[in-house]
């Protein structure tokens, strides 16, 4: 009886959440124009975009990048405007509960290497926005392959259970007495721009340590790094305002290198941004807590 009660709990708890339809009606109707914006901030190229592919006004999102991790390979998919291959028929409904609550028009969890995480902090007017400008993008035929995972990642509803621990609309931080152009830049770090999903190491299952926000982390990848953006941090700490702003236009660093790898590509994206919002996010970054990297320590 016990061990019943138990599976009927745990298939509650683990039941995809959507969004209420009050909160998808007063979102009202979106505007393209505005929706760009959060389209770059998003870094949505970065991803589903084919791999390769150089950033255009009308980029093409046929998915296919793979990220190779400890818990399998995970594949991009079409986001197209492809009424089968892509999300061409997609209401505003489902995209709004694929963005905020990691849940497929089909009823089921989508697995976190999409960063609905971060995407659930966004205002629902700003989906809006980002649905009504993903309407004017082209249509790309192609589906993306499936993802390759081991049991029991492969069982997307356990994926229920790391959502009741990971997924929260809340900011991260709680900041006091800062200006408004570094609450700006709060929005679009933790929320559209997801920084912390690279940025921030993460758990033994697979969530964001928010102890250690923006800290750096092992690279999901490979054994690469992705560096400590807090003001403690050795690779970006001692830049300034205007270092960040600069770095996120052009990539160039203040000791004249450059953006490479993965964030290479993050730039491209940051690039097609206001210089407002470059330097609301830098205003942000020497705004958080600094913190010790949340990394191992790399041999010299």
């Amino acid at each position: 009886m016990l061990a019943a009660a138990a599976a009927v709990a745990g298939w509650f708890l683990t039941a995809p959440q959507r969004l209420a339809q009050a909160e998808i009606a007063a979102a009202g109707q979106g505007d393209a124009a505005r929706g760009e914006r959060i389209f770059w901030a998003g870094g949505c190229t970065s991803c589903h975009a084919a791999p390769k592919a150089e950033a255009s006004d009308a980029p093409a999102l046929p998915g296919g990048l793979e990220l190779v991790t400890p818990f399998g390979t995970f594949v991009a998919p079409n986001i197209s405007q492809h009424g089968t291959d892509g999300i061409g028929q997609w209401s505003f409904a489902d995209f709004a509960n694929a963005m905020q609550k990691g849940v497929s028009p089909e009823g089921e969890h989508y697995y976190p290497a999409f960063p609905y995480t971060s995407y659930a902090r966004m205002k629902l007017s700003d989906v809006a926005d980002l649905y009504a400008f993903m309407k004017t993008l082209p249509a790309v035929e192609g589906q993306a392959p499936a993802h390759r995972l081991g049991f029991p990642f492969s069982i997307r509803r356990g994926i229920g259970l790391w959502k009741l621990v990971n997924l929260s609309p809340a900011p991260v931080l709680q900041l006091a007495n800062v200006s408004p152009a570094a609450l700006t830049g709060q929005y679009l770090v933790e929320g559209p721009g997801h920084c912390g999903e690279c940025h921030t190491p993460r758990d033994f299952g697979g969530g964001t340590d928010k102890s250690q926000w923006l800290a750096g982390a092992v690279a999901a990848e490979g054994e690469g790094i992705v560096p400590n953006i807090t003001p403690q941090g050795g690779d970006v700490g001692g830049w300034s305002e205007s270092d960040i702003a600069e770095y996120l236009s052009s990539g160039f660093t203040p000791e004249f290198d450059s953006a490479g790898g993965a964030m290479a590509d993050v730039v491209k994206n940051t690039a097609r941004l206001t210089a407002e919002d470059r330097a609301a996010i830098a205003a942000y970054l020497k705004a958080v807590p600094g913190r010790p990297n949340g990394y191992p320590a790399r041999p010299q």
